[in-house]
Formats: structure tokens, C-alpha cells, sequence
């Protein structure tokens, strides 16, 4: 990618957003933000007890994520967010307008085994299937792609970096 893009790594949990997104912020030169660092401690300790957050819990940790992207705009950067519905993704474009989502996607039971031998997180495998029931992909007119978890993180975050460069190039004037 040429220009400096904020890029929000999405996806429901154990799909490898924080690995990719650290990797892809490392290949791009940019910063990287860890978007669960951006919950305030309620929702932490509401997730460990395994209770979804609701759309109102998820108000301030959106709005600290957009304006980070919004600090980071013409400079780039990528932070990682579930960003599972579309108003999620609208309220961060609505702080940061240029930002581009990456949607990491897998089979379930490839996510499932993964979040399963994940170690140290506060997110548990309860909760993902509110989370696959909260997934909305993408749509049309969203700056986006959607890329495949399946494979080590060099190769989703070498995917990534296609996909990202393939809608700069499909955007470009001509």
C-alpha cells in the first residue's frame, strides 16, 4: 500500500487479530494498537464472566478506538476491533473516514480450536457464538476486504497485504 491508511483488523474472536495486525503493522511500517486494550475494565470483567457485551458497552471502547484512528490518519496505523456490525464499523468511520477493514474469516471450527488452546485471554469460548450471531461482513460499499484464516500468520498477514494492495490499485484514478 502507497498511502498511509489506518487499516482495523475485524473479525469475532481467535481469528488472529492481534497476531496479523501486529504482523501487518510490522510489514507496513506503521504503529499497531491492540484494540482489546481499549475496553474499559467493566467490559473486561463483564467478557471474563463470560457475558456478551451489548451495543451500549461497546459505545466508549469504539469511540477510544476511533480516535486513535483518527490521530493516525495520513500518518497510518492498524488497530485491531471485532468490528462485527456494520453500526460498529460506521461509528469508527465516522471518527476516522479513511479507514480500511481487513475481515479476518475462517470456518468455525477452525476458530473454535484455536481460541480453545488460547492462553492467558479474558475472552472465553463461550461467547463465541454471540458472536458469530452479532457477525455482519462486510458489504459492498464498506472499504474492505475479507481474508481467509486458514495458515500460519505469515501467510494470512501476506494475504492481507494482497488483497489491501489489490483495492488501492482497483480504487486508483486511471
Amino acid at each position: 500500500m502507497s498511502t498511509p491508511h489506518v487499516v482495523v483488523v475485524m473479525g469475532v474472536s481467535g481469528t488472529g487479530k492481534t497476531t496479523v495486525g501486529a504482523l501487518l503493522a510490522a510489514r507496513l511500517g506503521v504503529p499497531y494498537a491492540e484494540g482489546d486494550d481499549f475496553h474499559p475494565p467493566a467490559n473486561i470483567a463483564k467478557m471474563s464472566a463470560g457475558v456478551p457485551l451489548d451495543d451500549e458497552d461497546r459505545r466508549p471502547w469504539l469511540d477510544a478506538i476511533g480516535a486513535w484512528a483518527h490521530e493516525r490518519a495520513g500518518h497510518g496505523g492498524v488497530v485491531s476491533s471485532s468490528a462485527l456490525k456494520r453500526a460498529y464499523r460506521d461509528r469508527l468511520r465516522a471518527a476516522a473516514p479513511g479507514v480500511v477493514f481487513v475481515h479476518l474469516t475462517g470456518d468455525r471450527s477452525l476458530i473454535e480450536e484455536r481460541l480453545a488452546h488460547r492462553q492467558g485471554h479474558f475472552m472465553p469460548t463461550t461467547l463465541l457464538d454471540s458472536q458469530f450471531a452479532a457477525l455482519q461482513p462486510l458489504e459492498a460499499d464498506e472499504r474492505g476486504v475479507a481474508v481467509d484464516v486458514s495458515g500460519s500468520p505469515e501467510e494470512i498477514t501476506a494475504r492481507a497485504l494482497n488483497a489491501l494492495g489489490e483495492l488501492e490499485r482497483s480504487a486508483a484514478p486511471r
